[in-house]
Parts: C-alpha cells; sequence; structure tokens
C-alpha cells in the first residue's frame, strides 16, 4: 500500500464551497484520490469541535465504503448521541440496524406511502392555489411546506406545529450558523416532543405512524421508546431536507432550461429522468460520516482503524469516471447508479417517498405553468450546512400563459 502527501482542504467548510462545491470538489479529486479535510465543530454528531476527516470523492471509493458496513461503520462514534440525538438506522450498525430495519420496513411501507399519494396531490393544489402566478420565491411558499406537511401528516403531528418541526430540523443542520448550545436546547426540545408522541400513543393510538411504529412487532421483538424517537428525528430531518432541496434543485435547473421544460409539458415519460438527473447533478444531500473500523485502504492510500471518513455523495455522483461530462444535465444516461439515496444497508428508506413527493410536485407545475423562467431577484444558496444543497432563495416567474 502507498501513502500520498495530505492535502489539507480546508475552504470545503466555507460559505461559499458550501453553496458551489462541485469546482472545488474536482479540484480536490484530481490532486489526490482521498484528502485529508477539515471540518468544523458540530460536522459529525456528537464532536463539537473541528475535527480533520478523510474526504471520499471518487465514485468506486464512495460506493465502496457505502457497501462496506462492517470496515465502514455508521454508528461507533461513542460520542454520537451526546450533544446531537442519534438518528435511527443511518447511526446504527448492525446487528442493531438489522432489527431495526426490519421492524420499521413492517410500517414504512409502499402500501403506506401509495395511500397518502391522493393527500399529497391535495397538498400541492392547495400550495400552488395560495401560491398564485407571477415572480415567487418557490423556497418558502412551495419546497418548504409540502415536505413538512407530508412528514407531519405520517407522524399525525397537528399542523400547528408544522413549522416548528422544520425549524428543529434546520437547527439539526445549522452546523455553523447557530451556536453548539443553542443547537443542543432545539435538539432537546425536539427530542422532548417526539419522546411524548411515542408516550401518549402506547395509552391511545391513531392512524398515524407513530401508532404503527409502537405496534410493530417482529418474532416477539418491538421498538422502544429511544428507538421511535430516533426513527421520527431521522424521518423528519431526512424526510423534509433531501426533498426541500430535490425540489428546489429541480426547479432552478429547469428554469435554466426553457425547452426542457415544454419538451416535459409535452412527454410526461421524462418525468423520472429529470428526477434521477436532478439527485445526480445536485444532490441533495451531499456527505455523510463514517469510521473505519480496522485498518484498510482505497485508491492505495492507507486509512488506519479508527479514522473519521467523511463521505461526499454529491462528489461521487459528479466524478467523470463514473458519468461521462458530469457537468452537464442530461437525460440519456439511464441513470441507475447515482448515490443520492446512498447505497448498501443504509439506502435511504424514503426514497420513493421523495420520488413520489417529486412527480406529483412537478407534474402539477407543468399542468399549471407553460413557461418557468428565473425571477429578477437573485436565488441564494444555502452556505450553512455541510449536508446539504440547495436554495435559500429560488424567485421563479412562474407563467399561467404563454
Amino acid at each position: 500500500m502507498t501513502t500520498l502527501p495530505i492535502a489539507h482542504a480546508d475552504r470545503l467548510s466555507s460559505p461559499e464551497v458550501i453553496a458551489n462545491p462541485y469546482p472545488y470538489y474536482r479540484e480536490l479529486r484530481d490532486h489526490s484520490p482521498l484528502n485529508y479535510v477539515f471540518l468544523p465543530a458540530g460536522a459529525v454528531a456528537g464532536i463539537e469541535e473541528p475535527i480533520r476527516a478523510w474526504a471520499l470523492m471518487k465514485y468506486q471509493d464512495v460506493y465502496s465504503a457505502l457497501r462496506d458496513h462492517d470496515t465502514f461503520a455508521s454508528g461507533r462514534n461513542p460520542l454520537a448521541g451526546k450533544i446531537a440525538p442519534k438518528l435511527a438506522l443511518i447511526q446504527d450498525d448492525p446487528p442493531r440496524h438489522t432489527r431495526f430495519r426490519r421492524l420499521v420496513n413492517r410500517t414504512f411501507t409502499q402500501k403506506r406511502i401509495d395511500a397518502l399519494t391522493p393527500w399529497i396531490q391535495a397538498v400541492t393544489n392547495e400550495l400552488l392555489d395560495e401560491m398564485g402566478s407571477g415572480e415567487i420565491d418557490v423556497i418558502p411558499s412551495f419546497a418548504i411546506p409540502l415536505p413538512v406537511k407530508v412528514i407531519a401528516k405520517l407522524l399525525g403531528i397537528p399542523g400547528e406545529d408544522y413549522f416548528t418541526l422544520k425549524r428543529w430540523s434546520d437547527a439539526f443542520l445549522a452546523f455553523s450558523s447557530m451556536a453548539p448550545e443553542d443547537r443542543a436546547i432545539s435538539n432537546k426540545e425536539m427530542a422532548s416532543y417526539f419522546g411524548r408522541m411515542a408516550v401518549a400513543r402506547r395509552k391511545h393510538g391513531a392512524e398515524d405512524l407513530i401508532t404503527a411504529l409502537v405496534e410493530a412487532e417482529v418474532d416477539g421483538e418491538s421498538l422502544d421508546d429511544a428507538e421511535i424517537l430516533g426513527f421520527c428525528m431521522l424521518l423528519l430531518i431526512a424526510g423534509n431536507e433531501t426533498t426541500t432541496n430535490l425540489l428546489g434543485n429541480m426547479l432552478g435547473i429547469l428554469a435554466d432550461r426553457p425547452e426542457l421544460w415544454k419538451q416535459l409539458r409535452e412527454d410526461r415519460s421524462l418525468v423520472n429522468a429529470v428526477i434521477d438527473e436532478t439527485l445526480r447533478f445536485e444532490s441533495p444531500i451531499q456527505r455523510l460520516p463514517r469510521n473505519t473500523t480496522k485498518d484498510t485502504e482505497l485508491s492505495g492510500i492507507k486509512l488506519p482503524a479508527g479514522s473519521i471518513i467523511s463521505v461526499y455523495y454529491g462528489a461521487a455522483n459528479r466524478d467523470p469516471l463514473e458519468f461521462p461530462n458530469p457537468d452537464e444535465f442530461r437525460l440519456d444516461r439511464g441513470l441507475h447508479n447515482h448515490v443520492a439515496f446512498g447505497a448498501g444497508i443504509h439506502y435511504c428508506l424514503g426514497a420513493p417517498l421523495a420520488r413520489a413527493e417529486a412527480s406529483i410536485a412537478l407534474n402539477t407545475l407543468l399542468d399549471r405553468f407553460p413557461r418557468l423562467e428565473r425571477g429578477s431577484a437573485p436565488a441564494v444558496r444555502q452556505s450553512t450546512s455541510l449536508v446539504v444543497y440547495g436554495y435559500q432563495q429560488l424567485p421563479l416567474n412562474l407563467r399561467a400563459s404563454n
């Protein structure tokens, strides 16, 4: 095995790079297969101090790490859960992960998502009715409320609490824009809220996912309150953040391609290809951490046991060795290999729900608006979270007539 010189790639956590990471990903990937990078306080759950981590940016390295959960573990950080609450599944390893996923698979099913589809369509129509036409910032008016309302509906959360949920979700991911003590307070509020809901559902069930989780049982095993809490928080944070940024990124891409918008209005069979290429081209989730459980190597570089690994989904999805001309948005790729939703045992459980929401949203927008263009006000990318890639503001001109 060979070890290459370490590159201290500290700009990854700068607001400028968070807002536009792809040129820097390319620079780092061209420099070395792996780079030893700086991550600020809070970038890894439970570690509230700056750290160094190995950044995986080549597709094959990322895919290998995601598939090898024995070597690249998710839940073996001893500090995880002490400051930021532990998220179920994505911060769990087998055998706990295997048991948990088996129980959750009984409740978070395609049948449940299919049953929710008419409601998602109704909420989409309602939001677009309220939004109207003309120049509109689609992030606060559409891309944020739709996923939050869907997650709240699934969990049985009352409507008046929708945007409290969004505030908690934002705080969980606000690594550089929020003091650690304020994030900790917000995280405790969220944990307490879901904990109370789990207790309430054990006493009085309802037609919602929390009740289904409380009642789930496989071979005499069921979930305890801490596990239900962890899954509720995962669904809230991963579910709404992924879909909000998927929607915003997709609409921003299409606003720059009026001919593609016209083509989509005429041929809806392309909708799924647009969703998948958006997931590859502007991945909503950019990175997640892992830890090495033993000495290993990737691309000829030694990684000691106990190393912190930062797996860059967004960089892998722009690797030219896997995706020719990766900086072009194309619908002819026949995508089946992007890692926007992960891979292996940690493949995103909510991927079908995110796809359903994106499909309903895009088809409904195509029905209503013959034209979609950038607005006169500037779009603003979020620049505080290392995890997600999306817009803070996205003014678009939605034309109800040609």
